[in-house]
């Protein structure tokens, strides 16, 4: 290591000059620097101590000697000294290392020969210089040049040097090369960056925490099952993920596997319950791994979601059901059609008989003849109508489920309304019922299936004598009235405990029922009736209490020279 007096200084050739500069002395052969003024006064005031004084210059030697081998031997750092006008004045052997300079090539060398040319060109060494003057010390993180012109990434300190009078002296630099540092950074950054793509697009959850159950790390994913932001997890304890029940059992689950090492949750998958940041609960599957970083042990929890799965279960465990029911209804529906067919033949038999009765009265005496005589003929003929009727009612319902031609012809509502009334009104005296109609008297036509509708009316009218077992008022009102442009509507309200909004949301669906021994099907085949005749039915709350129904039926088209009120 080589140093230069002030007096050398001054005869350092200007920079960039290619004219040899002497070598100076070595740190060790340097004459001590002049005393301090405090040093100064106290050898003028112990003048007869001189055995002291040169301890202490023998001191000062052995200092600087010890000094100067520190620095050389720092082969890691490149050291050196600049005068105030930035030619290199000190040259450690670390410096040789890292730049490629001898000592004896760079000693009076302007130091901006180690900056690219664009910096150069930008007048950064004389910047970084003032910098360090004005603010008496720099440090950054920039580009160097070697001596063979290849660049490195350093790390740059450089420190304003002043004398005791505060005059600037020069500039100290320490640079250590950090290329290779950098660049390892930079690829476990890049690593880092790979591995959390990889982790983020792993559909299931992913959260690593220590063993304290502190968080450090929540992928997209958890952040997408849970609610929470990664910023809001990391750092706090993995229970707040948890229900109450399930974070208490973590917490001792953890104390006891940090004492004993029994494994209860590590490498096993588990079933649990977890909960999300607005407090909904949901059934997870977690298997957790175990790790152990730089002696510290850490936990990573892999969680999938199985809230969508046991919908799916749920759903297929339905419409299994279902089938199974389809299934009996398909096998009923072709007893059904079997019995139809047979029912149909005693049914016309008796109306038959009914009517042979009937006229036997007509021939032998006639009604007129005893009083009893004419009651009996006028319930012989109404028996032998209902009869037919019942023939009737089975066959267009096995035409319909057959899928066979409905019959749509012009129809009075107000007859085929008290046809259905008279039908569905079975038994409702005996039940207490109170029924208000409140349809319109008015010769209304529509265009339907007389048989079809009256049906809807039935099931309507029969569900709501149902819905009021056991309430005290038991109202059932019958309403029409015009509804949209070319349809009427038709209502059957009741005065029952009424229905839940959610149930009402499905009732018209396949299997659903309010029933303990309902099928489930007879909304379904009114709505079915309904939207065959381009109408729709809906049920909604009444303010009073119970249930109203509603369906749309299509008017008939009006005659030449008629219009529809």
């Amino acid at each position: 290591m080589r140093h230069v007096s002030n007096e050398g200084i001054a005869r350092l050739p200007p920079a960039g000059s290619d004219q040899c500069v002497e070598q100076g002395p070595r740190l060790n052969d340097l004459p001590l620097r002049p005393p301090s003024y405090r040093t100064a006064r106290m050898i003028a005031s112990q003048s007869s101590h001189d055995t002291d004084v040169q301890a202490v210059a023998r001191g000062d030697a052995a200092l600087a000697e010890e000094l100067g081998l520190l620095i050389d031997g720092a082969t890691t750092y490149a050291i050196y000294m600049l005068d105030p006008q930035g030619r290199v004045t000190i040259w450690n052997r670390g410096a040789e290392r890292i730049k490629g300079w001898a000592e004896a090539e760079i000693i009076g060398r302007d130091f901006a020969i180690f900056y690219p040319a664009d910096d150069i060109a930008a007048d950064k060494p004389e910047a970084d210089l003032a910098r360090a003057h004005r603010d008496g010390r720099i440090e950054e993180e920039s580009w160097r040049v070697r001596k063979d012109g290849s660049e490195f990434l350093a790390h740059v300190t450089i420190t304003a040097l002043h004398d005791d009078a505060g005059a600037l002296r020069g500039f100290g630099k320490v640079i250590r090369d950090i290329t290779h540092e950098k660049a390892a950074e930079a690829a476990i950054v890049r690593r880092e960056h790979h591995l959390r793509s990889i982790l983020n697009t792993v559909p299931d959850a992913m959260i690593v925490m220590n063993e304290n159950g502190i968080v450090a790390s929540f992928s997209a994913a958890a952040e997408l099952v849970f609610g929470y932001a990664a910023s809001e997890v990391i750092g706090q304890n993995v229970a707040m993920l948890m229900p109450q029940a399930e974070a208490r059992d973590h917490d001792a689950h953890l104390r006891k596997y940090r004492h004993t090492g029994e494994r209860h949750v590590i490498g096993n998958v588990r079933l649990e319950r977890a909960m999300r940041k607005g407090g909904e609960t949901f059934p997870i599957e977690l298997a957790v791994g175990e790790a152990s970083i730089a002696g510290e042990r850490i936990f990573t929890g892999f969680i999938r979601d199985l809230t969508n799965r046991h919908a799916t279960e749920r759903r297929m465990q339905e419409l299994q059901s279902e089938l199974v029911h389809v299934s009996r209804v398909s096998a009923m529906g072709t007893m059904a059609s079997t019995l139809a067919h047979e029912i149909n033949q005693p049914l016309t038999a008796i109306a038959n008989y009914l009517e042979a009765t009937r006229a036997m009265i007509d021939e032998s005496a006639g009604p007129s003849s005893h009083p009893l005589l004419a009651d009996i003929a006028e319930a012989l003929e109404l028996a032998a109508a209902q009869s037919l009727r019942a023939g009737t009612i089975v066959r267009r319902l096995r035409a319909f489920v057959d899928g066979g031609d409905t019959g749509f012809l012009d129809e009075r509502l107000d007859l085929l309304v008290e046809e259905a009334t008279s039908l569905g009104l079975l038994g409702a005296h005996e039940a207490g019922i109170t029924v208000v109609n409140k349809a319109s008297p008015s010769p209304v036509m529509v265009r339907v299936d007389r048989i079809q509708i009256q049906q809807v009316l039935v099931n309507l009218i029969r569900n709501a004598i149902h819905s009021m077992a056991g309430s005290p008022d038991r109202t059932l009102s019958i309403a029409t009235a015009p509804e949209r442009e070319g349809w009427v509507q038709i209502t059957v309200a009741d005065t029952g405990f009424g229905i839940d909004s959610e149930v009402r949301a499905r009732l018209f669906e396949a299997f659903a029922t309010t029933k303990e021994d309902g099928m489930g099907l007879g909304l379904s085949i009114c709505r079915t009736i309904v939207e065959a005749h381009g109408g729709r039915i809906w049920a909604d709350g009444v303010a009073t209490g119970g249930t109203a129904f509603h369906f749309t039926v299509p008017l008939a088209a009006p005659s030449e020279g008629e219009t529809h009120d």
